[in-house]
């Protein structure tokens, strides 16, 4: 049943990230991810089979500490933006962003559920909010294609972002190495710890 609860609120994790991508995009003049109907909180059309089935299930069957992965991208023609390299950063910002949003809002019903003392519902609760601190300190790390990675090449300049992204097709590759090393593991747990201690999480 914890496994089950686990994966479902992961997924909801993950499509209020990439909607929030794709909505932020949409506001600053791109509608690319709207007319390819990536604008939608429907499973369906954010689910990656590797970043949202496959590597959560391998760390929750692992007991890994951290489960964490990613969704189908959203497409965004940053050409299309009002102002390409400085709205890259905000179109970046907004999938950790909601995430972090989504985990204080959680984070008071927690607090009204602590008085009202439904454990259920508080083990519900502290779940949901480490999942979204987890999804938005990891995508927020500085690896292509991951959405630090376009926070970093809207604040470089353009001929070292440029050079920057051509690593992009190594990122997963980069990612899978240092998940091995337990690196990854070692810079999202102690960020996610805090901002939990911060909400008022339990862990």
């Amino acid at each position: 049943m914890k496994f089950i609860l686990t994966l479902s609120i992961f997924f909801i994790a993950v499509i209020i990230h990439e909607y929030a991508h794709g909505w932020v995009a949409w506001k600053l003049g791109d509608s690319t991810a709207k007319n390819a109907g990536r604008l939608t909180l429907n499973p369906a059309a954010h689910i990656d089979l590797i970043g949202t089935i496959v590597l959560p299930l391998i760390l929750l069957v692992s007991r890994s500490p951290v489960v964490f992965g990613w969704a189908k991208p959203v497409p965004v023609d940053f050409c299309s933006l009002g102002n390409p390299k400085k709205d890259m950063i905000w179109v970046g910002l907004a999938g950790p962003g909601a995430n972090i949003l989504f985990a204080i809002l959680l984070s008071f019903i927690l607090k009204f559920s602590v008085l009202t003392g439904s454990a259920g519902l508080i083990a519900v609760l502290n779940m949901a909010i480490i999942l979204n601190l987890v999804l938005a300190v990891f995508n927020i790390m500085p690896i292509p294609p991951l959405d630090g990675s376009r926070v970093l090449m809207g604040i470089l300049p353009r001929e070292l972002a440029m050079r920057y992204a051509k690593i992009e097709p190594y990122g997963f590759v980069i990612i899978f190495g240092l998940l091995w090393l337990g690196m990854i593991g070692a810079v999202i747990w102690p960020l996610v710890m805090y901002l939990a201690r911060l909400l008022g999480v339990t862990i």
